[in-house]
């Protein structure tokens, strides 16, 4: 989106999002698009922000202006029309206009991104390790502590990292904890291309644990299983072989 919108005026908008007045995006110039933990901003020249977040359901697409919608209208919440791009945002639950990022409750919470060149992992490990009685899977997800984990990259790093998701993060030596940090910023970069994510390398498959309970685990043949965490109930997905519980 970037390369396709910095420097473009905006010609035409439309909004469905009750925080973003179509009528104000219009004649902006676009600065640069960002994204900012699971957040994507797009930077006017005057200063504001447009923040979206795609939670679950959300995504951008671009099209050139004569290309067809690959979904329909209806579920359109954002459309931003520059020369040739067009930027159309659908089932977007989060969207707003802002003067500044520090208007933003949600962008001043956000601990360091680990996909920011300038991340600073000592302060992702001190946000970490006060959180002592969270357990790792729940506390990785947090995004007040480290932004940018998702719950493909928190099984698939803790699988790798041979770490029990269910341990509390007080129990791991913080040296285990930045190695965690450093493989979940490693993979993640490696899928910032927009191809199918994938953690192994490999093209027989694309996870080692991630979506794959009742499987056989690829390292050591134990049935992976899976288990809700955290008041959101997000899924995660262990090898209690390779994983063992900390008691064990």
């Amino acid at each position: 989106m970037h390369r396709a919108l910095a420097g473009k005026r905006i010609d035409h908008a439309e909004s469905r999002a009750p925080k973003v007045s179509s009528a104000r995006l219009v004649g902006a110039t676009i600065e640069r698009v960002q994204a900012r933990g699971k957040h994507l901003l797009i930077v006017l020249d005057d200063g504001r922000i447009l923040r979206t977040h795609m939670q679950m359901t959300g995504s951008w697409h671009l099209y050139r202006t004569s290309d067809r919608w690959r979904r329909p209208r209806h579920r359109m919440v954002l459309l931003i029309e520059t020369d040739p791009w067009h930027a159309v945002a659908f089932d977007l639950p989060q969207a707003e206009l802002l003067r500044s990022e520090g208007q933003s409750a949600q962008l001043r919470r956000l601990g360091p991104d680990l996909l920011d060149p300038e991340c600073d992992l000592d302060e992702a490990l001190r946000r970490l390790t006060a959180a002592a009685e969270l357990p790792l899977g729940v506390a990785l997800m947090r995004q007040d502590l480290v932004a940018g984990i998702g719950n493909v990259y928190k099984s698939e790093v803790l699988f790798l990292e041979r770490l029990d998701p269910f341990a509390p993060v007080g129990s791991v030596d913080v040296e285990r904890l930045r190695a965690a940090l450093d493989r979940a910023r490693k993979l993640m970069r490696r899928n910032l291309r927009g191809r199918r994510r994938n953690t192994t390398g490999r093209a027989d498959m694309v996870q080692y644990v991630y979506g794959r309970s009742g499987e056989r685990c690829p390292e050591c043949g134990t049935t992976i299983r899976m288990k809700r965490q955290g008041d959101a109930g997000r899924s995660t997905y262990w090898c209690p072989s390779c994983q063992p519980a900390a008691t064990q």
